[in-house]
């Protein structure tokens, strides 16, 4: 039986992979900072490690006896004074330099889709800088490059609650956003296979101004968009350069370039959009 070290396990990735490597039989060890986090699993791991990807001291023996790691490891808002470079790059680089120390047979990694289109972005540039190191490492290895999440498909629900949604651009850019559980499914098939790079995105292609047609149909409003013109963009995004510190604009800053460029993966999958966001609503209304 494999072993496989999942880093980033409590995240949204990590939290389906998990799951889908007990599912599947592998033998699973969960990096977790608290092991109350180990509730968010479907199934109990095998072995939880506590300790922090940043802290090496806090890592002694994680890839002792493991077959293969697989990170989803990174922040999207910056936390506890940490930096891109501090998370995305160094934690990831710890867990390499222990695993090529322990001879482990391969690292999966999930970067994101149009890196090279985005490298001038400070979240980017510390994934792609641990892409480098990885690929030019002697371990085996496959990026997994994500169009982008069902859950951040959520932002335009809100908004269609709300009665009003707002379009960066022209809302022509398409994109293919894929459900947790079936991208889960390519990182642990990945696993089996020589696959150096897999682009992927979901079963679905759609405009982002379809996207908020869907949202407003879903939640039975009329369709109310209100397009922001690129130009504003890039001056809204100067000026959170200027006068806002990087856990402000980094995350802005990546949500509006992808937001106003074509985001398709190969297809694949079997759960729809309109099923994801459905599943919001009907959990919303058995809250209330």
């Amino acid at each position: 039986m494999k072993k496989v070290l999942v880093i980033g396990a409590t995240g949204y990735l990590g939290t389906h992979v998990v799951n889908e490597l007990k599912r599947q039989g592998y033998w699973v060890r969960a990096l977790v900072r608290d092991e109350r986090k180990a509730k968010l699993f479907n199934e109990p791991v095998d072995d939880l490690f506590v300790g922090e990807a940043t802290k090496p001291d806090t890592l002694d023996g994680i890839c002792l006896d493991i077959d293969i790691i697989f990170s989803s490891l990174g922040i999207t808002r910056q936390k506890d004074g940490l930096t891109y470079l501090d998370v995305d790059y160094q934690a990831n680089k710890n867990i390499l330099d222990l695993a090529l120390k322990h001879n482990v047979n391969k690292f999966i990694y999930t970067s994101v889709l149009n890196a090279h289109k985005l490298s001038n972005l400070k979240i980017i540039h510390a994934k792609e800088k641990f892409v480098k190191s990885l690929t030019s490492s002697s371990i085996d290895c496959t990026i997994i490059r994500p169009s982008g999440f069902f859950s951040d498909m959520k932002e335009y629900l809100d908004m269609a609650v709300k009665g009003k949604a707002y379009i960066f651009g022209s809302g022509q850019n398409k994109i293919n956003p894929i459900n947790g559980y079936d991208l889960a499914e390519v990182c642990v098939e990945a696993i089996k296979h020589n696959d150096k790079e897999l682009c992927i995105g979901g079963p679905e292609i759609f405009t982002h101004e379809q996207i908020v047609q869907l949202a407003f149909e879903i939640v039975d409003k009329p369709v109310y968009i209100i397009k922001v013109p690129t130009w504003l963009k890039n001056i809204i995004l100067v000026l959170m350069r200027i006068f806002t510190s990087v856990k402000t604009y980094g995350p802005m800053e990546f949500l509006l370039s992808v937001l106003t460029m074509d985001m398709i993966g190969e297809q694949y999958g079997k759960h729809t959009l309109k099923e994801h966001l459905l599943s919001i609503v009907e959990t919303t209304s058995n809250k209330t």
